[in-house]
This record gives structure tokens, C-alpha cells and sequence, in this order.
């Protein structure tokens, strides 16, 4: 593991320290708990995943907004 700091509210700090007394998890495993938590909730449709459910959608379109769009996207994905 490595050693990491971070700067709580107090507000952050009293109910960290109450859910560690409660649950008997101390709050470096409730800190990973959280955070590996929001990884994976973030990491679950990744940027490129999202674009792909894009693709098509705007196919019979000539408008030049939506036209300039859709070539980002075609150009992203086909890297």
C-alpha cells in the first residue's frame, strides 16, 4: 500500500470517525472502501464505450452542428 494524505471537513471527519466506531472498520479501510467504490462506478462506462452507444444516432442528419459532432466521433473511434 502507499502512504497518502487528505484534508477532511470536520463535518467529513466526525461522521468518518462515528461509521468507524459503529461498523469496528477503521477509517483508512472506510476511506478504500469509498474510493475503490467510486472508481469503478466512474470506470464502468469509459469515455469511448459511451461514444460507440453514439454511433448512428445523428446518420441522417445534414444540420453542420451535428455534422461536426458526428466526424469528432467517428474520428475517436477509429483509433
Amino acid at each position: 500500500m502507499v502512504r497518502t494524505q487528505i484534508y477532511l471537513t470536520q463535518e467529513e471527519q466526525t461522521k468518518l470517525r462515528s461509521l468507524s466506531r459503529r461498523s469496528g472498520q477503521n477509517q483508512s479501510a472506510l476511506i478504500r472502501e469509498a474510493l475503490d467504490g467510486f472508481l469503478a462506478r466512474v470506470s464502468a462506462t469509459p469515455r469511448t464505450a459511451r461514444m460507440q452507444k453514439c454511433r448512428g444516432l445523428w446518420r441522417d442528419r445534414d444540420d453542420s452542428e451535428f455534422q461536426v459532432v458526428r466526424t469528432e466521433i467517428e474520428r475517436r473511434l477509429a483509433r
